[in-house]
């Protein structure tokens, strides 16, 4: 397939140009003011298919925001692929860490730098650009269907009805998906593992009022000072969830992957030196890896209340709040465990404040067989484009809506991913080689002939 390197290289300049149609458009799910965005990155993803050879493409309204639907159905006899990605991106904040604009696409170094580089408009932008690829040269080799949708980073909510709604529109022989990383530049992987994921805000209530910390601080229970007392009871000394029976469930992995897991390479000294950590620290008997992979883990992503402003203000606050979230693992139900959090966090508390647990989001975990034809297809295909087999991985991220798709359409996923652990995703300062761009434009071609094969 030397020709698709050279219609890549002869075509990259309006490749970028196209996805930077896409970066421009501020799709913050999360984030109302953004709601017309959402709507426009939609129409533009629309427009987009339909240039790159889909026979139909169009703008379907859910209870929430749009999904883009596309299709190329050349025989109803031939296997189906349907490609899965999502426009959505996540907030920008603190913008002051950006050192470019984050809506303002930039190359340098070899690197795209904008919010949505890699998570998921880079990486959904590279299945259309091979679509475009195949379907241009005459070498599309079985039918493609497109769903993109915008509310991944919010947990999906409106895509669960979209799926019940439209089981036939998306009926499909596998389920095609780039929202993953590779291990490196140089060693390629394949995701065969996601982590679920619940999610929860909690409020901690004292006093009806803000006290004056003088006159009332030792006498008067402070919510913030209770809260990190209650997070911190979360975890025992050996790194484990002390939450009633949040390890029932827990599928154990057998010594065989293990040891398999254990191949990818990885150097626990440069990956704290990357992080700026001295240590590493994590549940007790288990390896970094494992313990992103394998292994649950519960985390604070924000805590707040009392004066936080500039300057000085001795106040005892009313009210602590806290964004906590866990990853979960094959086998653990996210709803059992919400319940179980909410019930064990709320029943904590000491009679002194009143605590509120308010569920968000979440999802299950999800497990790609190695022995699927299309996970044999995405292998091969990656051992052509990068000259060695791809290992297989547990990511520590999630994608609940995955193991949605299994449950609702009856259809399994390939996560074949293309980013990178340094490409700080969710963070400031997004990024995305251009060379892993490219070769994954290159590489996916390869997984719909040995897939339709």
């Amino acid at each position: 397939m030397d020709k698709i390197k050279q219609y890549i290289e002869q075509n990259k300049d309006r490749f970028l140009e196209e996805l930077f149609t896409l970066i421009r458009i501020p799709s913050i799910s999360s984030e109302q003011e953004h709601k017309g965005d959402m709507v426009r990155c939609a129409e533009r993803w629309r427009e987009l298919l339909l240039e790159a050879g889909a026979d139909r493409a169009e703008v379907m309204s859910t209870e929430g925001n749009p999904v883009v639907y596309g299709e190329k159905i050349i025989d109803a006899t031939k296997p189906t692929v349907l490609v899965y990605g999502h426009y959505d991106v996540m907030p920008v904040a603190p913008l002051e860490l950006w050192r470019t604009s984050p809506f303002e696409p930039v190359v340098k170094d070899g690197y795209i730098w904008a919010r949505g580089a890699d998570d998921d408009k880079g990486q959904s932008f590279m299945q259309a650009k091979a679509f475009e690829y195949m379907v241009r040269s005459g070498e599309l080799p079985c039918n493609v269907k497109f769903m993109l949708e915008g509310e991944e980073e919010i947990g999906s909510p409106s895509l669960y009805g979209f799926c019940e709604q439209n089981k036939e529109l998306l009926k499909a022989d596998i389920i095609l998906v780039s929202d993953t990383s590779m291990l490196a530049a140089d060693t390629p992987s394949i995701t065969s593992g996601l982590r679920g994921l619940c999610y929860w805000e909690v409020e901690v209530t004292g006093a009806n009022h803000d006290l004056h910390s003088g006159i009332y601080g030792g006498a008067v229970a402070n919510p913030i000072n209770v809260l990190c007392k209650m997070i911190a009871d979360l975890h025992d000394e050996h790194g484990h969830i002390t939450i009633p029976h949040f390890y029932d469930d827990v599928l154990v992995i057998s010594d065989e992957e293990r040891a398999l897991m254990a191949q990818a390479p990885f150097d626990e000294d440069a990956y704290k030196r990357e992080l700026g950590v001295r240590a590493l620290k994590g549940e007790e008997g288990y390896t970094t890896k494992e313990r992103t992979g394998i292994r649950p883990c519960l985390d604070v992503c924000g805590i707040w209340g009392g004066h936080t402003g500039e300057g000085s203000k001795t106040v005892l606050p009313s009210k602590a709040y806290a964004k906590i979230s866990t990853r979960l693992v094959a086998n653990q139900d996210f709803e059992k465990i919400s319940r179980q959090f909410q019930e064990y966090f709320e029943a904590a508390a000491p009679d002194y404040v009143t605590v509120k647990v308010t569920p968000c989001h979440g999802g299950a975990a999800y497990v790609s067989p190695l022995e699927l034809k299309a996970y044999r297809a995405a292998e091969k295909a990656m051992t052509d484009t990068y000259g060695c087999r791809p290992i297989p991985t547990r990511s520590g991220g999630s994608i609940p809506i995955v193991a949605g798709f299994e449950k609702i359409l009856g259809t399994k996923s390939i996560l074949m991913g293309f980013g990178l652990a340094s490409d700080d995703i969710h963070a400031p300062n997004e990024n995305y080689p251009l060379q892993q761009f490219f070769r994954g434009i290159e590489t996916i071609p390869y997984f719909y002939k040995y897939f339709a094969e």
